[in-house]
């Protein structure tokens, strides 16, 4: 590495520094008067789940009142028909079991549909009416003001100004004056 390359990097700092002497030759600091501070405020909205109940008038039928609401009693005297009707028509020992236990099946089914009609009987007939809370969740939405700086107006050197600050300066607003020749 030669001589003038070691210099060329150095010459670069005067310049380098008097750039940045330069930049903060003409600023100073100083106090301005505060005139007047108002809050601003801003409208802000949110969602909060609450919830809300309510008493309902509920039908109460026979079942809610704790009778059995299913019966097999139906379905058992059925087999037991069928299985008694298919022993009866056919003839033979070994068509007699199957007879027996294809009525049997057949009057069961029949059995069941029979107790399932008269329970849908007791079921769309209530009995009395009772009060039930119910409850449900729904977002409920607010607005809230919330303050969100201030605008100052303040004196300095004969003229007014208005800025917005997060925060209430006070009396005094400190200030940055830059003073640079045209």
């Amino acid at each position: 590495m030669s001589f003038s390359q070691y210099l060329a990097p150095m010459a670069l700092i005067p310049i380098l520094v008097l750039a940045s002497v330069s930049a903060d030759a003409g600023v100073s600091y100083s106090k301005a008067r505060v005139v007047k501070v108002e809050p601003q405020y801003q409208t802000v909205t949110y969602t909060v789940p609450t919830e809300q109940c309510r008493f309902e008038r509920v039908p109460v039928y026979r079942d809610d009142y704790g009778y059995q609401r299913r019966s097999y009693t139906v379905p058992i005297v059925g087999a037991i028909i069928g299985g008694a009707v298919g022993n009866a028509v056919v003839h033979g020992k070994t068509r007699k079991r199957v007879g027996t236990a294809v009525g049997a099946v057949l009057g069961a089914s029949i059995g069941a549909d029979v107790s399932r009609q008269r329970d849908a009987g007791y079921r769309s007939r209530p009995v009395s009416y009772r009060q039930e809370q119910v409850c449900e969740t729904v977002d409920e939405v607010r607005e809230e003001h919330q303050l969100s700086g201030y605008e100052v107006k303040y004196r300095f050197a004969g003229e007014t100004y208005v800025t917005l600050m997060d925060r209430d300066p006070g009396r005094f607003l400190r200030v940055r004056v830059d003073v640079t020749p045209v």
